[in-house]
């Protein structure tokens, strides 16, 4: 479990770069650039197929997973771009990153998990980091006239969360399945933008680059390991550390030279790394006797299911 724990937590390491190379990417339109970068996404996951066992073909996949699967990819993006077209980007933003909260709080819903009050406080510690973080400090002002754009930011939380909660109802379903998750999205990103958008493509090889970056990772490897995280992972403790990641796409920002340091940040940062410590204290006061025996035998077979899933 710890292992495909720290798998998720890597795609919140890679949703970390996407503010960078979307900025990067220049002024291409948000279907038209999702669209491109999924197509790439899906390319990673055909490649992962040639170094990987063969998937069982044998196996049929439940109808309910391409619902949940398509709908969680493409449904999360459709949603968040008409939320950032009619409200503010950053009470939208906010309301949007509202997913792991439900992430931790609709864990208590699922058949062999528990909720307990450190999960449900560092969710909210995290919660309050990502507020500094959004806001930059200052208020918000929800304002009626905003109300469908709301709405929308707020399908987006339900949406992603609903995906990676019900993801996890399915583990024997191997993580190749994004690939197609992927595809999809791409097809539909496209005909939203050929109905809703005029095309603009990047301009230069470093907005290309910027473009290839986004397909390779925040949009591409980054499903994949999330997928095998919320299906094999310590779902309320990825749930909490996924707040991390608008921290760490500032820090990167940062870095970048794009943002400037500030206390606001680095409270920012006490509170989403307390909140994820916090969260997953059970992990680091586990009895050793308790991990040598179970854990070490879960963690084989999370492992070969992780080998057969990445096929």
């Amino acid at each position: 479990m710890g292992r495909a724990t720290l798998i998720g937590f890597s795609a919140v390491a890679m949703w970390a770069l996407l503010a960078l190379l979307t900025d990067a990417s220049g002024q291409v339109p948000p279907f038209l650039l999702s669209a491109i970068t999924f197509s790439i996404g899906t390319g990673v996951g055909l490649v992962a197929r040639l170094f990987m066992p063969a998937p069982d073909k044998s196996q049929k996949i439940p109808p309910q997973v391409w619902l949940i699967g398509i709908a969680g990819l493409f449904g999360y993006h459709f949603f968040y771009f008409t939320a950032l077209r009619n409200a503010p980007a950053v009470e939208a933003s906010l309301i949007a990153y509202l997913w792991p909260l439900l992430i931790v709080l609709g864990s208590a819903l699922m058949p062999g998990e528990r909720l307990a009050w450190n999960h449900v406080v560092g969710a909210l510690l995290g919660l309050a980091g990502t507020v500094l973080i959004v806001t930059k400090g200052g208020g918000l002002a929800f304002d009626a006239r905003y109300a469908f754009g709301y709405t929308m930011a707020a399908v987006c939380a339900v949406l992603w969360s609903s995906y990676s909660l019900l993801s996890r109802r399915f583990p024997s379903v191997p993580t190749s399945i994004v690939t197609w998750f992927c595809a999809a999205t791409a097809v539909l990103s496209l005909a939203c933008h050929l109905a809703l958008e005029q095309t603009v493509l990047p301009d230069g090889a470093g907005q290309w680059l910027a473009v290839l970056g986004l397909g390779l990772m925040p949009v591409g490897a980054a499903f994949y390991a999330w997928d095998i995280g919320v299906k094999r992972g310590n779902i309320q403790v990825l749930g909490a550390a996924s707040y991390a990641a608008p921290l760490l796409s500032t820090l990167v920002l940062i870095a970048a030279g794009v943002a400037e340091p500030s206390l606001r940040i680095f409270a920012a940062c006490v509170l989403i790394t307390g909140g994820a410590a916090l969260a997953a204290k059970s992990l680091f006061l586990r009895k050793p006797v308790a991990t040598e025996s179970g854990a070490g035998a879960s963690e084989s077979g999370a492992g070969a299911s992780e080998g057969g899933a990445r096929a």
